[in-house]
């Protein structure tokens, strides 16, 4: 009787093992290498990946409402606060392209290890200069070096995660990403925006990231010099339907957070209860994400789910201008917005690392963090305008514009894969 494989966990040994040929006479063996591939996680890799870029993004969620609530204080319109956020973005080019070369040349830790110090130090010259001009290479400097962290600490994660379990991976890296962003609005509300303290508790938080990188320092992933030149530039476009749902949440996440604090305020809300909210978007990010990620590894076609990401973003921002008036129905629906839209990146990531061969991982995931940083350099300016614009009101439609446009591609890309 000739042997056969389920349909489903056919496909699934096929993604593990990639090219090697599935004979039917050593079909065990073929689903024994498979599942134990599956089941192999690099733990303490993955741990420290996830604790150093964790920590990292306490500070950012720190940061972002603390530089825009400083600035508006100071009379700076909208749109020239969005100005001075989209350098980040325009910082994080730069060092998407550039970090896996700076990486294979002194190493995937050292490197990270000197973006923590320069990422520290600028954070504490926000506060020692407060010319408006000097806010530019500051953010030039301190978004170059959290980039670089990211595109590496992703890799690494990456690296360490089997193919049948990327999902639940990134969904761990999402989760305790996210209740570092949840936090550093959270902090931001009880320090406030006076003095040095916020500034302080954001630089020294960033330094403590390097202690779980120094724990892992000899179980670094290794970048392969022998690597094809231009696969940087080719990733931008080999799995649309990832980068490009990084792309847009690098637009909303750096847009919303950047100017949700002078929104709130603006349809009548405090500056803590402004910063509160931003928290409870958080929360929905930390609750959410592993069990997208969980539903990620199973689904036939991850850019179904990545449709349904886009689509609940676009329903709960056009209707964010009819909850104004009630704090706590509109915490309600940002939990859940948050939790579902964050879905973007790590469904997005899984999706394209379960495209791609384990050798072109950096560059791919450096691909991936460009798209996220065309994202930030475009979301503040084109939000910032709108509300100059169309008031409090352009926030939303702004947002709700990036959303279609993502479900348009998403859907696209899904009917055409059908349809072939």
């Amino acid at each position: 009787m000739p042997w056969r494989l389920p349909r489903r966990r056919l496909a699934r040994c096929r993604r593990v093992l990639g090219d090697r040929t599935v004979e039917r006479s050593t079909a065990d063996d073929i689903v024994a290498e498979a599942e134990a591939e599956l089941e192999s996680v690099n733990w303490l890799s993955a741990a420290a990946a996830i604790a150093s870029i964790s920590a990292v993004g306490i500070a950012l969620g720190l940061g972002l409402p603390l530089l825009s609530v400083i600035l508006e204080r100071r009379g700076v319109s909208s749109s020239m606060i969005g100005l001075n956020a989209a350098v980040a973005g325009a910082a994080s080019l730069a060092a998407a392209a550039l970090i896996t070369p700076i990486a294979i040349r002194l190493s995937v830790r050292l490197t990270m290890l000197i973006a923590i110090v320069l990422a520290s130090l600028s954070s504490v010259g926000f506060y020692v200069f407060t010319e408006f001009w000097m806010w530019f290479p500051l953010r030039l400097v301190f978004h170059f070096a959290i980039t670089a962290l990211f595109v590496l600490s992703e890799f690494w994660i990456n690296a360490a995660a089997p193919p049948g379990k990327r999902g639940l991976v990134l969904g761990i890296y999402a989760t305790v990403l996210s209740l570092g962003f949840a936090l550093g609005p959270w902090i931001f509300s009880q320090v406030g925006s006076q003095g040095f303290l916020p500034f302080g508790i954001g630089a020294g938080v960033i330094l403590v990231s390097a202690i779980p990188l120094f724990l892992a320092w000899n179980s670094q992933p290794v970048i392969a010099k022998d690597r094809r030149q231009g696969n940087f530039w080719r990733y931008l476009f080999a799995v649309p339907t990832a980068t490009g749902a990084v792309l847009i949440f690098g637009a909303v996440e750096a847009g919303g957070f950047t100017l949700f604090p002078v929104y709130g305020e603006r349809v009548g809300f405090s500056e803590a209860a402004a910063a509160q909210l931003l928290t409870a978007v958080g929360i929905g990010n930390v609750l959410m994400q592993i069990p997208i990620g969980l539903m990620s590894d199973r689904v036939s076609d991850r850019r179904s789910l990545l449709s349904i990401c886009a689509g609940v973003g676009l329903i709960g921002t056009l209707c964010l201008p009819m909850l104004a008036e009630d704090w706590w129905l509109m915490a309600c629906v940002l939990f859940l917005w948050g939790g579902v839209v964050a879905g973007l990146y790590t469904v997005g990531l899984a999706h394209l690392g379960s495209r791609l061969p384990a050798a072109d991982l950096a560059d791919a995931n450096a691909a991936f963090i460009f798209c996220y940083s065309l994202g930030m350099l475009v979301g503040p300016q084109v939000i910032g305008s709108a509300m100059d614009l169309f008031g409090p009101s352009g926030f939303a439609w702004s947002l709700a514009l990036f959303f279609a446009i993502y479900l348009a591609l998403a859907l696209g890309r899904l009917f055409a894969a059908k349809s072939a």
